[in-house]
């Protein structure tokens, strides 16, 4: 019975670690992680460290250890997807994202396929895997979750100010898009011109215009990036390609002010 009573006391006098490790992990995830469960996985591996302490450093240092990596391991568990599902899944999204800012809409699954060099089908399988990753289980909803879980907020002033900067930088970074680059933004998705028409303009085949389009977007990307979050910007190994990203940025900042990024 003592032993019983000095792993409760121990138990006992740290609940509140447990819920300052959920409290903190629990800002970083996604509404839709339940809470309980993590509190729950918390408090388990709070008892069995208390049943296998040994004194060899303070429980508490020994308790958060074990029970910040309870709460990872049971996050780890929720997520079913490997990692070249997940790593599929980025390069998938910063394509996608890269025609929305030229498209002004959302790409269909053709059109994301061409971007990626794959088949519409092939784009829709791999938006499946990537949803099914993300399927919470109807059973963890509860009347105190069900408002966390269905968040909506309509866009505010500060919003659409900074898309409309956003919009601006854009274009900006269109028109300054050297050469060929240039060419085949301008031709496939603001004239909406067939891939064949832009390769024989060109005088190259289809697959190098679909490279072209694909190298441009990412410096698009880049390029919008640079003016507005530089941290999201991959920077390149030192050198030639390198000197001409930076002067294609520095392009971009001079081609415009805030007034005519923000009229229109």
């Amino acid at each position: 019975m003592a032993v019983i009573s000095e792993v409760e006391e121990l138990v006992r006098g740290h609940l509140g670690l447990v819920d300052r490790e959920v409290r903190q992990l629990a800002r970083r995830l996604p509404a839709y992680v339940d809470r309980d469960d993590l509190q729950s996985a918390g408090m388990t591996a709070l008892v069995v460290c208390a049943r296998s302490y040994r004194g060899d450093a303070t429980f508490a240092q020994v308790a958060c250890v074990r029970v910040r990596g309870a709460l990872i391991d049971h996050l780890r568990g929720l997520d079913w997807a490997s990692r070249s599902v997940r790593t599929r899944a980025r390069e998938v999204q910063a394509v996608e994202d890269g025609l929305v800012a030229t498209l002004g809409r959302m790409p269909t699954s053709a059109e994301l396929g061409q971007a990626l060099g794959v088949s519409g089908r092939e784009v829709a399988a791999w938006h499946n895997d990537v949803a099914r990753a993300s399927t919470i289980s109807l059973q963890g909803i509860t009347a105190e979750t069900a408002d966390l879980l269905v968040r909506e907020r309509a866009p505010g002033p500060e919003d659409v100010l900074l898309l409309r900067e956003r919009l601006g930088y854009l274009r900006d970074a269109i028109d300054a898009l050297p050469g060929s680059l240039r060419t085949v933004v301008v031709r496939y998705f603001l004239e909406e011109r067939s891939m064949a028409d832009i390769a024989a303009e060109l005088g190259v085949g289809e697959s190098r215009v679909s490279h072209i389009r694909a190298e441009a977007l990412v410096l698009l990307r880049d390029g919008v990036n640079a003016q507005l979050d530089r941290d999201l910007v991959a920077e390149p190994a030192s050198g030639r390609a390198a000197r001409k990203r930076e002067a294609y940025f520095a392009e971009v900042a001079t081609r415009g002010t805030l007034r005519s990024r923000l009229a229109a």
